[in-house]
């Protein structure tokens, strides 16, 4: 699999239905549920919300959205990898390229069933500090936190 020749990038606009698709796509996978937005708000989400509040890098192959994080110095909101692209260090890179830039400490809420997620947050360094946050899906969650050495 490790011929897939990735690239990060900004975010840009261009890529928003792509992006919507993949974490649409990603995250029912992970929870096992239909996500509860429209398509369209999940646009506008992105364009309007995610991307004042946060930075967003985007993983492509060729043009193609394969992942996407969302963050800023203290916190991870969103982290996503395309359905047929995960476990080939996508995401990985994703988190360290996000690590370096960090105050040191990063927080990040996963749902509790997501249970791929939470063994590659635990692999890389975060520890459990909360759990059964709310969220829109009235799914228990888990907060983790990085503290870097």
């Amino acid at each position: 699999m490790n011929q897939h020749k990735f690239i990060i990038t900004q975010y840009n606009p261009k890529y928003a239905e792509q992006t919507v698709d993949m974490w649409r796509d990603s995250k029912e996978q992970a929870i096992g549920q239909k996500e509860i937005h429209s398509f369209e708000n999940h646009v506008y989400f992105l364009n309007h919300i995610l991307s004042e509040l946060f930075q967003i890098n985007l993983a492509l192959i060729d043009e193609k959205v394969v992942g996407m994080i969302a963050y800023n110095e203290r916190e991870i909101s969103q982290l996503y990898i395309h359905i047929n692209y995960q476990g080939i260090g996508i995401g990985q890179t994703l988190l360290d390229k996000v690590k370096e830039q960090s105050s040191g400490r990063l927080t990040l809420y996963t749902f509790e069933v997501n249970e791929i997620a939470q063994r590659f947050y635990e692999k890389n360094g975060f520890k459990i500090i909360g759990r059964g946050h709310e969220n829109e899906e009235n799914l228990p969650d888990i907060q983790f936190e990085w503290i870097s050495k």
